[in-house]
């Protein structure tokens, strides 16, 4: 897309995002996800109409076909408002599963579950981490996957299953091949119907006291003798990790541009706020040093994650993720600090009015106190940044 085209499509989504997005936020913020729902699909169509649905696939699968720089600015966009990406079909479980569906999937998966996915049909979701093992050690787990006559018997407990409730279908992974002397080949994803016998949402996780429901919702899931037939089995037997790391580079790119969006609409918040208080005749909070600092500190941070997250993009577009693991990693962890300091500071301008439901910002607290979490815990991309620099030194960890 040459570059005027882009600054239009930027311009025209700032646009819709104000005139037709914003007061359904509200809505569906403060009434919930299953009332909301009729005027959430009033408005994908819409999109669909306008030509933005799926930016982020291929043309050949009905996307617009922009590239993972493009789109990276585009998701930045949505990312401010919760449902923004939801309109756009273009929200997390579902666009990495699309991503890799369109990669692995066999022409019967494709049929079968990618189609309705890309047509905004269905949703889905992502089943890989466990309440009983660490999760910053994916390869680690307990679900298992045993082959009987060309079928798969699930057995497992998966947790933070986000958006499983009202689902039709979750990824899952599962050992395969216990015995793999590689580690790294002991796990596969299979999809799994969520119609399935044997699927069982135990409950919805309420994430600092909001449970959520349909699509704002992480799930705990136990699956009992789940029986899926063979066709099911997403890529090679024995490739989960693999098609799963396929997944995290762009997908981290995904989250971060995402916060980006959370980011300027909590920093632009802040400094309406700082200059329209008043803490007496006259006096407004943003006269305060202090406050002035925060507003510096958190501008220069939003504006060196974005050129962190555009170089990695770039790099992964031409080297690919492995070759630029370092450089996500980097992204990664720096992009989810400095969202939760954007967004720590925002309430802390806005004193008690920033913590109450009010306005949107406990929202994100709430939901985005994650980042440092989910997609590979702050603590394993810093160690994995810093062995990726010594190695080029000579010490090998």
């Amino acid at each position: 897309m040459k570059p005027n085209q882009l600054d239009n499509l930027i311009r025209d989504i700032k646009s819709f995002l104000d005139k037709d997005v914003l007061n359904l936020e509200s809505k569906v913020l403060l009434h919930g996800w299953n009332a909301s729902f009729d005027d959430l699909e009033k408005k994908r169509n819409k999109v669909k109409s306008l030509g933005y649905w799926t930016p982020q696939i291929p043309k050949k699968y009905g996307g617009m076909g922009l590239s993972l720089s493009e789109f990276s600015q585009i998701s930045s966009i949505l990312g401010s408002s919760p449902i923004g990406l939801y309109l756009f079909n273009c929200q997390a479980p579902d666009a990495g599963n699309m991503e890799i569906l369109i990669e692995y999937g066999s022409n019967y998966q494709k049929d079968k579950f990618l189609k309705p996915l890309l047509a905004g049909e269905i949703r889905s979701c992502f089943s890989m981490t466990e309440p009983g093992f660490a999760g910053s050690n994916p390869i680690y787990m307990g679900t298992t996957a045993k082959e009987n006559n060309e079928r798969y018997i699930i057995n497992g407990k998966k947790w933070y299953t986000s958006s499983a409730e009202g689902s039709s279908f979750a990824i899952v992974m599962a050992i395969t091949n216990p015995n793999s002397k590689n580690k790294y080949y002991r796990a596969s994803q299979i999809i799994v119907p969520c119609s399935s016998k044997g699927f069982n949402l135990v409950r919805k996780i309420p994430v600092m006291g909001d449970e959520g429901e349909g699509y704002f919702s992480h799930s705990e899931i136990n699956y009992e003798n789940v029986d899926v037939p063979i066709k099911n089995l997403l890529g090679d037997e024995g490739h989960g990790f693999k098609i799963a790391q396929s997944r995290l580079g762009p997908g981290r790119i995904h989250h971060c541009m995402r916060w980006i969006g959370i980011c300027e609409r909590s920093f632009d918040m802040m400094c309406d706020r700082a200059a329209k208080r008043e803490l007496s005749p006259g006096k407004f909070l943003g006269e305060k040093q202090l406050i002035q600092k925060m507003i510096s500190e958190r501008r220069v941070e939003i504006n060196a994650a974005k050129l962190l997250i555009m170089d990695a993009a770039n790099k992964i577009e031409n080297l690919g993720s492995k070759k630029s693991k370092i450089d996500i990693s980097m992204m990664k962890f720096y992009c989810a600090n400095v969202l939760k300091r954007v967004i720590d500071d925002a309430i802390q301008v806005h004193g008690g009015l920033g913590m109450s439901d009010d306005i949107i910002l406990s929202h994100f607290y709430r939901h985005e106190r994650a980042a440092r979490i989910y997609d590979g815990a702050d603590e394993v991309h810093i160690s994995s940044v810093a062995k990726g620099i010594l190695l080029k030194y000579g010490l090998k960890i």
